[in-house]
């Protein structure tokens, strides 16, 4: 019955984190594009109601995330996320009356069926939190250099498909040890309650992580296309989230000729995505407007 309960949480996450991505994006449209990390770009946000609707997306995505996080591993919950690109697009086609093509349609099938396929044949096993210091440093020095890489070579681009892949693969790194570090939040709140949560670290850290994040996807929003941005922070993160869920937390997946769906299961969410990035979303999203000379 957890690991049920962590499934639902974990797509109501992901519905959630669709809808603020469609609605940071709309928000983003109306603002200009500068050259740097784009700080200033989130005071321009905050002008939008349109863009506090998604931070609201994004709180209850938080809630849900947390939820799924208590009842199941690590492994589990993040790669669900995959769905969020098709999702995301599929709102973004109500939300800025845009038609979603017949490829679009089945790679959507694909990307849900393949996430399922996978999710089912690895069945994740939940593990521990990290019981030393040294697991956390480690975690922790890896991520953060490769997300300061990612942005490092997002700033140095100029608007469009490379620089908003960067920082969505930046953001997908953070989002995925927010995960990592929320879920022995969340666990310590669940065993010792709300004075054991308000005193861990990792409650703190994985706000300044989530922040972060925050930051990066709404620069990457605003840096180009959807169909860039959205699979570098899908995908990024179902992948790192795994590597965490393995490595940090001891969580098992099964391996050996369960390899075969597991591979078939992840060359369709690939073939999927693909299509999804293939399809001309621009016009449906919409290009960022270029900074003023």
């Amino acid at each position: 019955m957890a690991m049920v309960l962590a499934v639902v949480f974990a797509v109501l996450t992901a519905l959630s984190n669709a809808s603020a991505t469609v609605l940071q994006r709309k928000a983003a449209r109306t603002v200009p594009v500068g050259r740097g990390l784009g700080l200033r770009l989130m005071l321009r946000l905050m002008r939008r109601p349109v863009w506090f609707a998604g931070i609201a997306a994004v709180i209850c995505a938080a809630v849900f995330q947390a939820l799924a996080l208590r009842f199941g591993p690590l492994a589990l919950v993040q790669p669900v996320f995959v769905i969020e690109l098709p999702l995301a697009l599929l709102i973004g086609s109500v939300v800025l009356h845009r038609r979603l093509p017949r490829r679009g349609w089945a790679a959507v099938v694909a990307v849900a069926a393949g996430a399922g396929l996978v999710l089912a044949a690895a069945a994740p096993s939940d593990g521990r939190p990290p019981q030393s210091a040294a697991h956390w440093a480690w975690g922790l020095s890896c991520a953060g250099l490769v997300m300061a890489a990612c942005a490092a070579g997002a700033v140095a681009r100029p608007p469009g498909g490379a620089r908003a892949a960067l920082f969505g693969a930046a953001a997908a790194v953070s989002y995925a040890l927010t995960a990592a570090l929320m879920k022995t939040a969340v666990t310590r709140f669940g065993e010792d309650g709300a004075g054991a949560f308000f005193t861990a670290w990792q409650t703190y850290a994985f706000c300044a992580a989530g922040a972060c994040a925050l930051v990066l996807l709404s620069n990457a929003m605003a840096a180009g296309p959807l169909v860039a941005s959205q699979p570098a922070l899908t995908l990024g993160d179902a992948t790192v989230s795994l590597v965490l869920g393995v490595v940090l937390y001891e969580e098992d997946v099964r391996l050996g000729w369960w390899l075969l769906p597991e591979v078939a299961g992840a060359l369709l969410v690939l073939a999927g995505t693909l299509v999804l990035a293939g399809v001309q979303q621009d016009g449906a999203m919409g290009t960022p407007r270029p900074s003023s000379p």
